[in-house]
Parts: structure tokens; sequence; C-alpha cells
């Protein structure tokens, strides 16, 4: 479709999504809405026009500014009242002022100075939006970028990271430390030469790289940057504008944007793809921001008694059904993949939106690119007025065409309770927690061979596909991988953890499904055992690239790891029909062990036969497997995609395998 035709074409979606005057019960059914692609500030040849929906506003001023903070207005303008609930003004060729406000007169009442919900350049702590268009504002070559190649959806393997983590380390040969263009440096290194940054994440081998949030968030000030203050950035401001503290000068709107473009233009030539974290669930407060300045109580859901909803658990949440909120959320996103050329989004608390409008995404995202990924969390984080049947939570994953969702049965069953840190899992011995390993390692599809009874979440498959489920046992919540296997494993030797934390991942990248790691887990990150580091100083959060030098061979074991999911397609199985015909679990397995095989070639494979076996146990642990001639490629810490030895297994016997460790075999 042609890029100009790309607006029009998502007020149509939207207009066949929505029923406007059926869809809400309450009273802000009645507000008119508008369809148009305008809202607002938009370019014609070089010249400003705003419009602003304001259904309720008895008017609408326009205010000028010389800078984005301080100062008084230099130009008010009375914008006039148009269609749909909207207030439009077109600004002169040459505007007095390079920031603008606007605010609302409600009732007689005179609200606050605010940007207005669709700003995509602002100034400063994002108290102003700035008079420029984004299409004029990018890194030389930038429209010849493309994304890297992609093939299907099960051969995407995502790296998490925070823009700051990656280059605070004093150590991280990083110039550019915290920002958008520290991420795009290429050629750092760290403590014994060690590959840091960029080149870190092509040397690991993922495909896409997930940041978490780079929208313009609340909780950090820009102004007083030289604090090192630190926020993971789930506390979201603007949706549409990037975050100022990544920037190079965060007082210039062009530098956030420019830099931020540079970033994706850099991971594009190193053959990595960009995943955005969005948060569109709630906004970091709801009474001082554009939506409750502009149209008070719309934007968000409500109790019966007038209280806020918060099922985000974070003081409110979006109300993400009602039409021009849906529109907002859809235009946002389809804005981020066509200005910034993301390819995907990891929707924070994807299971507070409903699922129309989840729906709206994935098909206006297509218009553009097929192939750009969407994931998110399939849960809330507390209740929510609107009835779960409608909501994008995990159990209604099988309602939506090509929207991922994150499978914690997996990753509480492999490392044990997330919250409870000293519970153990699988992968440290205890017992019982098979079919929830199992549930992973056919990513949530059905599968003939699952008790789903047994498993610890779900009790019946979420996933239609394989590509709609995210296998991982660590993120950015809760412990590190390597902290929590400490936690609830007290008195074990660093040697023995270790052998769990290879097992762990082994599961995770040889499963069906869509691996996902957060970077630093590759060389055992800690954050001291923190378990909630959102605020936390960069001396809990960065990446320690000494750690990669310490424990090369575990980094070197993950980048193999990744190198062999890559190599043969049997562990990425496209459909739930060839994950049924292909992979076939071993029957009378011990306690806390796991066997199965991938047989056939499955998925195209050089491999005819690879049979997988997981001994969760702190013993060896003898598994019967079918006889025959085998080639052992990894057997615990050690993989050779060529071979590390043969195995001849005749009649009945027995394969050992040792404690806390993963073995495959291939014929």
């Amino acid at each position: 479709m042609k890029a100009w035709l790309l607006p029009t074409f998502i007020s149509l979606l939207l207009t066949l999504t929505t029923c406007r005057t059926a869809q809400v019960a309450d009273g802000y059914a009645a507000y008119p809405t508008y369809e148009g692609p305008d809202l607002g500030l938009t370019f014609q040849q070089g010249r400003a026009r705003l419009r602003v929906w304001a259904p309720t506003a008895d008017g609408l001023k326009l205010k000028l500014y010389a800078e984005g903070t301080g100062g008084a207005p230099i130009a008010e303008y009375d914008m006039r009242k148009a269609v749909g609930g909207t207030w439009l003004y077109e600004l002169p060729a040459q505007p007095p002022g390079r920031f603008y406000v606007v605010q609302a007169t409600i009732k007689g009442r005179q609200l606050a100075e605010v940007p207005d919900p669709y700003v995509h350049a602002v100034g400063l702590n994002g108290q102003r939006g700035a008079l420029l268009d984004p299409a004029t504002v990018s890194p030389a070559g930038w429209a010849d970028d493309v994304r890297p190649r992609l093939r299907q959806a099960t051969d995407v393997v995502i790296g998490e990271a925070h823009v700051r983590d990656l280059s605070m380390d004093p150590q991280s040969g990083v110039q550019h430390k915290g920002k958008y263009l520290g991420v795009a440096e290429t050629g750092t290194r760290g403590p014994q030469g060690v590959k840091t940054g960029l080149d870190h994440l092509t040397e690991l081998g993922i495909t896409h790289l997930h940041l978490l949030p780079t929208n313009d968030h609340a909780s950090v000030d820009e102004s007083r940057l030289a604090e090192n203050p630190y926020n993971w950035g789930y506390d979201p401001l603007h949706y549409s504008a990037p975050e100022g503290s990544y920037a190079t000068e965060p007082a210039d709107p062009a530098s956030r944007i420019r830099e931020l473009k540079q970033l994706v233009q850099t991971l594009h030539g190193q053959g990595l793809r960009l995943v955005l974290d969005v948060v569109y669930n709630h906004t970091a407060t709801a009474s001082r921001n554009s939506f409750e300045q502009l149209v008070p109580g719309y934007y968000y859901r409500h109790r019966p008694d007038g209280s806020l909803s918060d099922a985000a658990a974070c003081g409110n949440e979006v109300a993400s059904e009602r039409p021009m909120v849906r529109k907002l959320i859809v235009e946002s996103v389809t804005y981020w993949a066509r200005e910034f050329h993301a390819d995907g989004f990891r929707f924070d608390l994807m299971g507070v939106l409903d699922l129309r409008t989840m729906r709206a995404v994935r098909v206006a995202l297509d218009q553009q690119d097929h192939s750009i990924f969407v994931y998110g969390e399939g849960w809330t984080a507390g209740s929510s007025p609107v009835p779960e049947a409608e909501r994008a939570v995990k159990a209604n994953v099988l309602k939506l065409d090509r929207i991922a969702a994150f499978s914690d049965e997996l990753r509480d069953g492999v490392k044990g309770h997330f919250a409870r840190q000293t519970e153990p899992g699988f992968a440290s011995g205890q017992p019982g927690l098979e079919e929830s390993v199992k549930f992973g390692i056919v990513a949530a599809t059905q599968h003939p061979q699952l008790d789903y009874t047994k498993v610890n979440y779900s009790k019946a498959p979420w996933a239609a596909s394989p590509a709609q489920t995210i296998n991982y046992v660590a993120c950015h919540d809760d412990m590190v991988l390597w902290d929590k296997l400490t936690a609830s494993n007290p008195g074990v030797s660093e040697e023995e953890r270790l052998k769990m934390d290879l097992l762990s991942n082994t599961i995770v990248f040889t499963s069906q499904g869509i691996p996902f790691l957060p970077i630093g887990d590759e060389f055992l990150r800690t954050k001291g055992g923190s378990h909630n580091s959102f605020n936390q100083p960069d001396a809990v959060n960065q990446l320690d690239w000494s750690r990669k030098a310490q424990y090369g061979r575990v980094f070197e074991f993950y980048r193999q790891l990744i190198a062999l999911r890559k190599a043969h397609p049997a562990f990425r199985l496209p459909t739930q029909e060839l994950v049924q015909q292909h992979l076939q679990f071993l029957p009378n397995l011990p306690a806390t062990t796991i066997g199965y095989q991938l047989l056939s070639h499955a998925g195209g494979d050089e491999w005819a036969t690879i049979t997988v076996l997981f001994n969760g146990n702190r013993q060896p642990a003898r598994l019967p497997v079918p006889a025959g001639r085998y080639t052992v490629v990894l057997n615990g810490s050690e993989i050779n995609q060529k071979g590390l030895r043969l195995l001849e297994i005749a009649g009945e016997a027995a394969v050992e395998v040792p404690a806390s460790s993963a073995l495959i075999l291939v014929q």
C-alpha cells in the first residue's frame, strides 16, 4: 500500500472495528468521534495544522512558546470547532514560536496547558510539543533503510535490554553511555578485549533486540541527567514521542528523533531487528496529563463508585475499548512502525487491553509489513471492569491472529515460582513440574501426550501455533536467572548452579515457539538479588562486562546454543500440526526428567531424528531411549553440531544423563 494511503486505511479499519454508538455502555458512548487520519500536528508543504479531539470543551486555545520550558507564551490562538468533536487551527507559514501547548475550557473552567495526545516531538521533560515534522529529521541514508529478512516468526530470537544497561559500565568501551547512540556504536571492547554493546548482540546471534520503553516517560528528570537518574520507563508520559534522557540533547526535539532513527538504522545494518516495548495500558498519572485535561474521564476505566480502576497496578488503566482510545493506540503503534521503522512491539500488560484493539493493531501493521512481530504479557496486574472474555489475556490468544504471549508456565516450571524466590523449579530438582515444562516445549499448543491437568497455570492450550508463544525463564521483571538459582538453592556450589543455569536455557532454546533472553544472562548477570530494580542505580542494573570475560565459556555455550537452534528448523516448527506430527515425548521416564524426539526430518531438518533429554535431578539419571547409533551434539555445557562423540544404544539399554543437565543425540 502507498504510504500516503495508510492513515486513511487505518481510519477505515477503526470504523469497521468500532461500533460508535453502542460499544461502550456508559455516558461516553454519546461522545462524537473523529475518523480522519490527521489528529495531532500534521504538515502540508511545510505548514503545520493542529487538530485536537476535545468534544466536551467550550473552547480550546493554542499557545506558542519560544522554548520547551519556562517563559511566557509569545502567541495565543483560539482554535475553531470542527467535525467529530475536534478543534482545528492552521498555523502561519512562519509561526512565532517553536513549541506549543493547548488549553481547554470545560464547563467554564480553564484546565492546564498540555501537548496534544498525538504529539510526536517534544521539548525538555515533554512539557510542550514542538512544531517539528519528524519526517524531516532523519540520519543520512534513512530513506534506504530496510528491515533484515525474516522468513517466518518462529525464526525470531529475542534479546531484551535497557538502553542504559548496555553501555553504562565504565568498562563497556562505549562512548555515548546511556544513549541511543551508545546502542548504535560498533567496535566497542571491554575487559580482556571482549565484545560489548552492539557487537556483543551480533556475536551472540539474536535476531531481535527488545528495548525497554523508549517512548517519553515521566520518571526521569531530563534536566538533571548529571545525577544519573534511572528508571525502566513503564510510566508513559507521551505514547508517540521518544524519551529525551537517551538523547545527547534532551532539550532539542530533533535530537531524540534523529538519534533513535540512527539506532534503528544501525541495527538493521548489522542484521538485527528492533522491538519497542510499548505501554498503552496506563499513564504515569491520570490527573495532570493531556487525556484528563482535554476529555476528562474518557481515556480511563472507572469502578462503579467513580474511582479509577487499576488493572495495571499503577494507579489507573486506559479504556482501550472506547473508540478514540483505540484509535490513538492503533495510530501510535503504526506511527512507530512507519516513521521509525520499528520491527516489532512488546505490549506491557497486554491483558489490560481489549481484543478488538489488539486485532486492529495487527491488521494495521500488516498494511506496512506482515513480518512486524507483536507479543505481550497475557495478564493483568489487578482486576478490571472489562470482562476477561474481551481482554487480550493468555486464555484469549486463540482469538488473536499472529499475536504472541509469554509462557509463565515454562518460566516458573523451569526455574521455580517468580515471586517465591526460594522455591526451586525443574532445573533445580523440584518434582511435579514436568508437565508445565512440557507445556512450554510444545509452545502452549495442543499436543496429545500432555496431561494439561498437571500444568501449573493453564489447564488447556492457549496458542494456535508455536509463533504465539514466547518461552523464557527470566526477563527484566523479578530476579535474573543467576540470582534466582542462588536464592532457591542455598549452599549449592557455583559449579552446580552453573549446570542448572545452562539446563534452564537449553530447555528454552530447544523448545518450540520463540525464545527470549534478557541480555546478560548469557554471562551469569547478577543484580545482587534485587527482584525489582526499576528505579535502582546503574550499579545494580548495568551489564558488568567483566563477567563476560570471567565466564567466557558460559557465553560461548549460549552463543552455540542459539546457533544450534538457528541451524536446525526442527526446533522452529511453524505450525501446531507439525509439532504434533514430529514431536514425540518418550514414555515411562523417572521423576524430574523429560525426554522427547523430533522425528522424520522435522521441518526439513538434515537430522532425521533428534533426541532431547533433560535431567533436573541433582543426581545422574538413566533414561531409556530407542536403540540405535547416535551422535552426541550437546552434553551439559558442551555443544558441537558436528558431534562430540558417538553413542551406541542396544536393545532396552538406557543412556545416563548427568545431574542437572541436558543431552541431545542425533541420527
